[in-house]
């Protein structure tokens, strides 16, 4: 049966995924069943999206409720989930307004518009040059493409939006460098970078990012793509940090498991957008936004505190573990450094029933915000045991 389901996926659809030899077909929580019936402890949440695990009971009663009362609505029309999700993100954030997407390429996509308006507008139309940081990952569009600081993502693609620059992590002089030649409009990082490795950036160079774009008037964006929404161990990442961002980008696990992006305009920028600079036909989709109005209400200061605490127990449980080199990350967003090649720790780990991921050379680990505490010590027994093979 496996065989067949390759041989269809191969014929079927785009051959953009390298697939584990794998297929889910159901699952509840943090435990999810493959077609002949083997159990696994999902260590990824796919790809730090089911927040609360798999068809977790009140966010799956929210997503019903609202599919048996309007599925969808043009944003020619007031819906009401899509303004209580609004005004609880901006409660829990401070922020002012929001524009619902439905990826997180799309909600990095807004903000780099956002962004480039306020600067045509406040320096001048020349001012459009957004910076990151080397190693970052913001999206698969030609844009947020553009905006990556990885050149491997750029191969075979060119020419990208141009209008990008990219800078060296924890080296701050290098921003006041290239603003003696570049009119920059904007900065834009993630604390974590994920697809990067998993590598939190440090207190130190965050705060002084911050300074520069508050002295030179420039917007500062951060990406809690995969960071945010709980996966810190805070609400969103940035806070951690000590950070007051202008524009926030977020999505993956906002809902739970439905397609939702959402970008985030402090004071700042709250009026940026006059009617028709930006749009989307799904975009605070009333189904997803009830989802996700399900989510973000329970990420409450306990809870998030619970997930500080199971992320210090796992850095405890790797650090120093035979096989493991380093451990990286932040809250529920880990990354193992292994002796052995990542990708034969993942592949031993699923054989005996712990899904995980990869990010560059390591191990990454995205569990469900909620995973029950054994099921996390049983997967961690796992993974260690994996890591320490000869």
């Amino acid at each position: 049966m496996m065989n067949e389901m390759m041989r269809l996926d191969q014929e079927y659809i785009a051959g953009t995924y390298k697939r584990f030899p794998l297929e889910i077909v159901r699952g509840k929580g943090s435990l999810v069943e493959d077609a002949d019936g083997n159990n696994y402890i999902d260590m990824g949440s796919g790809i730090a999206v089911t927040s609360f695990g798999i068809a977790d009971d009140a966010w799956q009663a929210a997503v019903t409720a609202q599919l048996g009362t309007l599925q969808h609505m043009s944003n020619l029309y007031y819906t009401d989930p899509c303004i209580r999700l609004a005004r609880l993100l901006c409660e829990k954030t401070g922020m002012r307004k929001v524009f619902f997407s439905n990826s997180g390429a799309e909600a990095n996509e807004c903000a780099i518009k956002a962004a480039r308006k306020y600067a045509a507008q406040k320096h001048g139309a020349d001012c459009y040059t957004i910076v990151t940081l080397n190693n970052s990952f913001h999206g698969r569009t030609l844009t947020t493409l553009a905006a990556t600081g990885q050149a491997h993502y750029h191969e075979l693609f060119c020419p990208l939006t141009p209008g990008f620059a990219h800078v060296n992590a924890e080296q701050p002089g290098e921003l006041e460098a290239l603003a003696e030649t570049t009119k920059i409009a904007a900065v834009m990082i993630e604390c974590v970078q994920g697809e990067g490795g998993v590598v939190p950036l440090s207190a130190e160079y965050a705060q002084a990012v911050q300074r520069f774009t508050q002295a030179h008037d420039i917007p500062l964006i951060v990406d809690e793509v995969q960071t945010g929404n709980g996966r810190s161990g805070a609400l969103y990442a940035y806070m951690r940090y000590g950070l007051s961002p202008d524009i926030v980008s977020t999505a993956k696990g906002l809902a739970g498991g439905l397609p939702l992006g959402a970008t985030l305009l402090g004071e700042k920028l709250q009026n940026v957008f006059s009617y028709g600079d930006h749009g989307s036909t799904f975009g605070g989709n009333p189904v997803c936004c009830a989802g996700a109005y399900s989510i973000l209400s329970r990420l409450t200061d306990d809870f998030l505190a619970e997930v500080r605490a199971k992320g210090d127990f796992l850095q405890s449980a790797f650090r120093g573990a035979p096989g493991i080199e380093d451990v990286s990350g932040l809250g529920l967003m880990l990354g193992l450094k292994t002796a052995r090649p990542a990708a034969d720790v993942v592949a031993d780990c699923m054989a005996e029933g712990v899904l995980c991921l990869t990010a560059k050379d390591k191990v990454r680990l995205l569990p469900a915000l909620n995973i029950p505490q054994d099921l996390l010590a049983a997967a961690a027994d796992v993974i260690r045991r994996v890591a320490a093979k000869a």
